[in-house]
């Protein structure tokens, strides 16, 4: 299955309730204002923001205003234009020259940071990399052996807290001088998930990121921030907070096939100009798919 195929198949349930609103618009066929109006309130439902949606709506009435049109040219001028202001977001995961690169994975509880770390990890190791995890959840109940098992499916290494409870920052530098002693590609460091009104631990993932720095001043080398696809709107608040305190250089968006607010990335872009690595729309380590815009706003106007 090719990727635009895997994406499609991802975003099914975002694509059919967009649908629903574009189906209602043409009982009107011509593009005059209540057509317009249904057509905000899908891309609005769909979760795109009510800044895109209305600049989406604007641009198409300067364009097709009072003409008759199809509900094809309505999802195909919607993908072009979603495409266009997404294209600038659309960057692969680079790590630079840095050995070891240590990549810092951040996020809220449940957003999946756990699960896309071992699919990195798998990914890195069959390009030929030598990787190491580091268990940097010392707090979440079952956090360390959640790791483990990905650590296990990837047949790399995971440098473990030596007890419970242990500050996370020790054991992330830990991993990093064993990565160094040893010779290892990239090391993908694991933190407590935090909700961005917590200000303790927004204070604790920075002493995390000073800690690091004294491991190697360069590093991280990349700090990326998982966001969970069903969250909707919530995710805008969350990147804002992320990307001040940690300083974040690209996003993961997980859960794209259990929701029906995938197009919220389109409300996320127009907030925020980081990168977007990484899209999940599946369990398996395939499921994790370079974020493509075109294949994106394609899959989400279903053309």
């Amino acid at each position: 299955m090719s990727i635009f195929q895997r994406i499609k198949q991802g975003l099914k349930k975002s694509t059919d309730s967009l649908s629903q609103g574009l189906t209602e618009l043409f009982t009107h066929k011509r593009l005059d204002d209540e057509a317009l109006e249904t057509l905000e309130e899908a891309l609005i439902q769909a979760d795109m923001g009510v800044e895109a949606s209305l600049a989406l709506v604007e641009q198409l009435r300067q364009e097709k205003f009072e003409k008759e049109i199809t509900e094809q040219e309505i999802r195909e001028f919607l993908a072009q234009r979603i495409a266009q202001n997404l294209k600038a977001h659309e960057k692969p995961l680079e790590l630079g020259t840095a050995s070891p690169a240590v990549l810092l994975m951040i996020g809220v509880n449940g957003a999946g940071k756990t699960t896309s770390i071992g699919k990195l990890a798998q990914k890195y190791k069959q390009e030929g990399k030598k990787v190491l995890l580091a268990a940097g959840d010392t707090f979440r109940a079952g956090a360390v052996e959640q790791l483990a098992v990905w650590s296990d499916r990837a047949d790399v290494p995971v440098i473990k807290p030596e007890k419970e409870g242990q500050d996370p920052a020790s054991v992330i530098f830990k991993a990093i001088e064993h990565a160094k002693a040893e010779n290892y590609d990239v090391v993908i460091c694991d933190t407590a998930g935090r909700l961005q009104n917590r200000q303790d631990l927004m204070a604790q993932l920075e002493k995390i990121l000073r800690v690091i720095k004294k491991a190697d001043e360069t590093a991280p080398h990349a700090s990326v921030l998982v966001l969970d696809g069903t969250s909707g709107q919530n995710i805008l608040s969350q990147a804002e907070t992320f990307a001040k305190a940690a300083s974040v250089t690209g996003l993961i968006i997980t859960k794209l096939d259990s929701t029906a607010k995938g197009g919220a990335i389109v409300a996320l872009a127009e907030k925020q100009k980081l990168p977007i690595h990484y899209i999940g729309v599946g369990e398996s380590i395939e499921d994790l798919k370079p974020f493509e815009a075109n294949a994106y706003a394609q899959a989400l106007l279903d053309i």
